[in-house]
């Protein structure tokens, strides 16, 4: 299992973005609250805080960051939380058993994006709350423009069910949530850094772990795979200060929506 620190670090990466999910829960005491890609559960524990004593779940397809999660609710004595190991495309959830559903870029990588939302909507009450973070397009996101530009013709295509800028478009996306049983769908442009740290060697580390960036190495031998390291060292440290670390431009749309009666 990867280090604390090494899953940690997705929070430190996101934390700009975050301030904008967390502005906009509007979580009551009492409310159910399901949180889909929960992670390492930062959002989850959030949710159970604001919510208490209403119940919150956690949903993520990954069993380490599940453990980490549940380690870290353990550790700050949070009791109103569960976490379930699962695909929320598919996940049996309770039947209009939440009030709101919050997600922080968990969202973008569902096979079938329509059922996924359906399902999910079918776990809300009517008029339940919807809150998501999920990126813009591609060409919004330096990070990721950077990367592939570093990684050269590695750069491996995306494939639907890994595209973490499939609901950048903002008509297609509406359409998907309103065909799943959402109205008053609305997007907030969300224009914030992504945070690397101050340590170059960690954050090309974090960066190396990328689903994308780990395809791509796979596919070269020793030598291109060093001299694609030393790109992508060299394109950090570009985007380094002393003030404020490995810092890289981004963007990110705030939605939410309601459950349709």
């Amino acid at each position: 299992m990867p280090s604390p620190d090494r899953l940690d670090f997705y929070d430190g990466e996101l934390r700009a973005h975050h301030e904008h999910l967390r502005a906009a829960y509007g979580i009551s005491p009492g409310d159910d609250v399901v949180d889909i890609g929960c992670g390492t559960g930062l959002t989850t524990r959030e949710a159970a805080r604001a919510s208490a004593p209403g119940r919150v779940v956690g949903v993520d397809v990954s069993e380490r960051m599940l453990e980490r999660a549940r380690q870290l609710t353990a550790a700050e004595r949070i009791d109103n939380v569960r976490y379930e190991l699962g695909d929320a495309q598919v996940h049996r959830f309770d039947a209009a058993g939440f009030d709101v559903a919050i997600s922080r870029f968990g969202t973008m990588f569902f096979s079938d994006p329509a059922v996924a939302f359906a399902n999910i909507a079918a776990a809300l009450r009517p008029e339940a709350r919807l809150v998501l973070l999920v990126w813009q397009r591609h060409e919004h996101n330096e990070w990721a423009r950077a990367i592939d530009a570093a990684l050269g013709d590695a750069a491996q295509p995306r494939q639907p069910g890994a595209d973490p800028f499939s609901l950048g478009d903002v008509k297609t996306t509406a359409g998907i949530l309103e065909g799943a049983g959402f109205d008053g769908v609305r997007f907030e442009d969300v224009h914030e850094p992504v945070l690397y740290g101050h340590d170059l060697d960690a954050a090309l580390a974090f960066v190396r772990g990328f689903q994308d960036t780990s395809a791509a190495f796979a596919t070269l031998n020793d030598g291109e795979a060093a001299r694609t390291v030393e790109r992508l060292r060299e394109m950090l440290a570009a985007h380094h200060s002393d003030e404020r670390g490995v810092v890289l431009d981004s963007r990110s749309w705030l939605i939410t929506a309601r459950r349709r009666r």
